[in-house]
């Protein structure tokens, strides 16, 4: 008999032996997803018999993260701001660098005044406010704003078809407030209706923000796991933010919506001087978790 401790202790040794930077962390990650049980719940199943089937699954998430995957993919899913995501190699991993994106247009919400919490059935209708997720990917923001502002409806555009398909089965698969999310293909702006142009209380985007001779200096992990045109924007890095930045006034309400974009710590100075010349009065950036500037923050003047 193997028992799930047994197919735990493997797969620790496993991975300690292809010296990834947290062996026992992934071990526990991976068997825990094969034996179906939550972290609170291992103490239950750990010394009861691991089924073939589900030892053999173990295994192969293993063998996976021992050939690099992400350990993201080889889970199949992943937490952004306490929702469950599906993501695999056509999406980004949702970062703690996005969460902290997400929480900041959130920030900016509260500010101009807009509800935050569960939604009341009685209080009133849907679409008070209007909100854009620009290059969703797996629609981790647009879920995430969505859950948190009960009056906004979302519309959240992608470029890609194959991102567009993961986020839709995120939509599908997320309960509540997936209904107020309305999923567009198209480049940046171009995929919003047209009667909405200048109607949009916020903007929030995470694009590309790599630049073409940085993409080598990634980590094995990123580079070669993650889609490469969701992390490169072009030569210099800025060009997806450019378009962004330069996009928003025409949608934004005007002298009361604000853009909230992702960038480089090292594009801040230049993402403030982008949303200068494009006429937003009241332009700063906001820090991450390590202290670093990594959103843009630009509000409509009025």
């Amino acid at each position: 008999m193997t028992t799930w401790r047994a197919v735990l202790d493997d797969a620790t040794r496993v991975l300690e032996r292809a010296s990834l930077p947290s062996p026992a962390v992934d071990a526990r990650r991976i068997v825990e997803e094969a034996a179906g049980c939550t972290d609170g719940a291992w103490v239950l199943v750990a010394e009861q018999e691991a089924p073939l089937v589900a030892a053999r699954h173990a295994q192969e998430m293993v063998d996976r993260r021992t050939r690099g995957e992400p350990l993201q993919y080889v889970l199949g899913s992943w937490s952004f701001l306490g929702i469950d995501l599906f993501v695999d190699h056509r999406v980004l991993i949702p970062r703690p660098e996005t969460e902290r994106t997400a929480e900041v247009a959130l920030d900016e919400a509260a500010r101009m005044g807009r509800r935050r919490g569960p939604r009341d059935p009685w209080g009133g209708a849907i679409g008070d406010v209007l909100v854009a997720d620009l290059g969703t990917g797996s629609g981790a923001i647009a879920l995430a704003l969505a859950r948190e502002l009960p009056d906004a409806e979302v519309w959240a555009t992608e470029a890609s078809p194959d991102a567009l398909a993961v986020a839709h089965a995120n939509v599908a698969g997320t309960a509540g407030a997936a209904t107020r999310v309305r999923l567009a293909e198209g480049d940046w702006f171009e995929a919003l209706p047209d009667e909405h142009r200048g109607s949009f209380q916020l903007v929030v985007s995470n694009p590309p923000y790599v630049a073409a001779a940085e993409f080598a200096e990634l980590p094995d992990e990123v580079a070669g796991h993650e889609p490469k045109a969701a992390l490169v924007s072009g030569p210099t890095g800025l060009e997806a933010i450019e378009q962004v930045v330069a996009g928003a006034p025409d949608y934004l309400a005007p002298g009361a919506g604000t853009l909230v974009v992702e960038l480089a710590p090292h594009q801040a100075a230049a993402g403030v001087t982008l949303a200068q010349r494009a006429g937003f009065a009241d332009v700063h950036t906001e820090r991450d978790l390590a202290g670093r500037d990594r959103v843009l923050v630009a509000r409509q003047g009025g």
